[in-house]
């Protein structure tokens, strides 16, 4: 045995205070608290996921709401959301937007329609231009549309909308896109001081339940990356 060494004294340490004398950790108590600690992060991961999901679906409901409801009344101006167009023939979608667009120009409801809409990967035409010939062809005079053509998406074409109404003092807007586009438009407009009203196109086929809480858990996160200051 080695002179000068208290084996016991040693030993009682470890099991009292569980570091040998020279100071050591022992391994089960850094055992636990690397366990304890991977404990609390995925605690924290599942509460944050948790309200993450919570806040995505409380949004989807909001938009299911707003998807059926129409509040088209007398404003400044029709703003129609673009839709694919193909080679300068308005898709289905954006024809039907633009019929209800004309709809509600005949009702004497606006003075002026806004067409929207980039070139989508169209070399020669926009969105925005298909609509706005697409109306004149239906007798709407031309210096009753306005057209926004430069947006690539649904935030940058409303920002280029909402610069246009500004400047031409237009304060209140009919909005018309699918239902379920509604809500997330309404709010990126209303950011900008416009007062918002929102009339959905009719559809001209009904979709699934699943198909419909798909599309409003798509522009529910959307709204939500537009509050993180992402825009798409």
């Amino acid at each position: 045995m080695a002179e000068g060494v208290d084996w016991n004294f040693h030993r009682h340490r470890v099991r009292t205070t569980g570091t040998n004398t020279y100071g050591a950790t022992s391994i089960s108590n850094a055992s636990a608290e690397k366990s304890g600690m991977r404990r609390a992060l995925a605690a924290g991961l599942l509460i944050s996921v948790t309200l993450v999901l919570g806040y995505l679906f409380y949004l989807a409901k909001e938009i299911q709401k707003q998807s059926t409801t129409d509040e088209a009344r007398a404003a400044d101006v029709i703003v129609v959301m673009g839709a694919a167009e193909y080679h300068g023939r308005p898709s289905q979608v954006l024809q039907a937007r633009l019929n209800h667009a004309l709809i509600l120009y005949l009702k004497g409801l606006a003075p002026y329609i806004l067409t929207t809409g980039g070139a989508g990967g169209d070399p020669k035409f926009t969105e925005g231009e298909v609509g706005r010939a697409y109306l004149a062809q239906h007798g709407v005079r031309s210096e009753a549309v306005i057209t926004e053509s430069q947006g690539a998406t649904t935030a940058q074409s409303l920002d280029s909308a909402a610069e246009t109404m500004h400047r031409m003092n237009l304060h209140s807007c009919i909005v018309v896109s699918d239902g379920y586009h509604i809500f997330r438009v309404k709010r990126l407009l209303e950011a900008q001081g416009l007062k918002v009203y929102g009339s959905p196109r009719p559809s001209a086929r009904s979709l699934s339940p699943k198909q419909l809480r798909w599309l409003y858990l798509k522009q529910a996160a959307g709204f939500a990356l537009w509050q993180l200051g992402i825009n798409i």
